[in-house]
């Protein structure tokens, strides 16, 4: 009998936590992210650094939005639809992660950028 309940646990622990995943926070590499660009207007791309970042470039069309600013919520909600995916990058990938949690809780479908802006240098504008 105790070992039928620790199946059951096991086997509820495994699909809930395919099914956080499946409607949690995305992750997408730059070449997909830059496809996503090409393909689709009006597309919500999220620049979380700060302004003195910014002043070193951004990805065209992105909306600034720094999310160590005591105002990161409200702007989001402000600026951003929650109907349309949002994909959101800072410098390396630290910090949109942390604004991708915060704005999945909001209801909103964000999709972390793996790598940053760093990676977008490397592998974009490099080329």
């Amino acid at each position: 009998m105790k070992k039928n309940i620790l199946y059951l646990g096991l086997i509820l622990t495994i699909i809930m936590s395919c099914a956080s995943k499946e409607d949690g926070v995305k992750d997408i590499s730059i070449n997909d992210l830059q496809v996503v660009l090409k393909n689709n207007e009006n597309v919500q791309l999220v620049d979380v650094r700060t302004p003195e970042e910014w002043v070193e470039g951004t990805i065209k069309n992105a909306i600034e939005i720094n999310v160590t600013g005591s105002d990161f919520e409200k702007k989001a909600l402000a600026k951003l639809d929650k109907t349309k995916p949002v994909y959101i990058y800072c410098r390396s990938g630290g910090r949109s992660k942390i604004a991708s949690e915060l704005l999945l809780k909001k209801g909103f479908q964000p999709y972390n950028v793996l790598g940053g802006y760093k990676a977008w240098e490397k592998e974009i504008v490099k080329k």
